[in-house]
């Protein structure tokens, strides 16, 4: 099948008048209903890579394509339907009075009809377990349960596309580890297309396949035992981190990069 996504020869500059790119011939593609997971150091461009896949940004050179189109001027108010973003600080995002005005915001948009608006928001604020607050005023939450009303507020239109942009790191590991599986479960589901810009290896490791940045360009894309099994400079996930501890202190544990759940199968040997 051909790419939903398809990024070719991206390059972005911020200041026109230094020859310094921010990012430098991009190229890849994602395919429906995976999860890419963009990694990097800070000032890799990852953030920006995000930005222009939206059309918040342009770039000088190169191109995206979502489902066969071209991201242009012309086009983004409609791929824009295709595609949602949720940033890392949510308050940049609201806009209702309530949390659940807030998730129906991007409804009322499209004239979508008060019984299907009600039905998805209701869904949607259920998926992130924001249902007893939906009558709250979103600016007197908590910097998680902001995240998770941005969040809902995004999966309510149903996208073909999510990009997370750091959009997890104010959550707490047992509300984390739940909305990874929650966004699993959409993507198996519904077939829905994941694009998580993280610092957190963890998540990164749920990823189908990783995408290394380093100052600006891709370095590296595969698998997430693929990356993280060779690119050593890479802060691990959990397992693997504990699989080197492990080898360093001299014990008997397989020579390779290892899942959580192959981890914890090899414990229990």
């Amino acid at each position: 099948m051909p790419p939903l996504i398809e990024v070719t020869n991206l390059s972005f500059s911020y200041n026109h008048l230094i020859d310094e790119e921010t990012l430098t011939n991009v190229s890849f593609t994602v395919q429906k209903g995976e999860w890419l997971a963009v990694v990097g150091h800070n000032g890799s461009g990852k953030s920006t890579l995000a930005q222009i896949l939206v059309g918040l940004l342009s770039p000088q050179k190169g191109r995206v394509m979502l489902a066969g189109q071209v991201l242009n001027e012309e086009s983004k108010w409609g791929i824009r339907q295709k595609i949602g973003i949720v940033f890392q600080n949510p308050d940049n995002q609201f806009i209702g009075t309530t949390v659940q005005d807030d998730v129906a915001f991007g409804l009322e948009n499209i004239n979508m009809s008060y019984e299907e608006m009600q039905t998805r928001v209701e869904e949607a604020l259920k998926m992130v377990e924001m249902s007893s607050f939906q009558f709250h005023d979103p600016s007197r939450l908590s910097g998680g349960q902001k995240q998770r009303v941005a969040i809902a507020g995004i999966v309510a239109l149903r996208p073909s596309v999510i990009i997370l942009d750091e959009a997890l790191v104010m959550l707490d590991p047992a509300s984390r580890r739940k909305l990874l599986q929650t966004l699993q479960m959409l993507k198996e589901k519904e077939g829905l297309t994941i694009i998580s810009i993280t610092h957190d290896m963890n998540e990164a490791a749920t990823a189908d396949r990783v995408l290394m940045m380093k100052s600006g360009k891709v370095v590296k894309t595969g698998t997430p035992k693929c990356v993280f099994g060779d690119e050593l400079e890479l802060e691990p996930p959990f397992a693997e981190a504990l699989r080197r501890t492990l080898l360093k202190r001299g014990r008997s544990v397989p020579q390779v990069y290892m899942t959580e759940k192959e981890m914890v199968q090899w414990l229990c040997k």
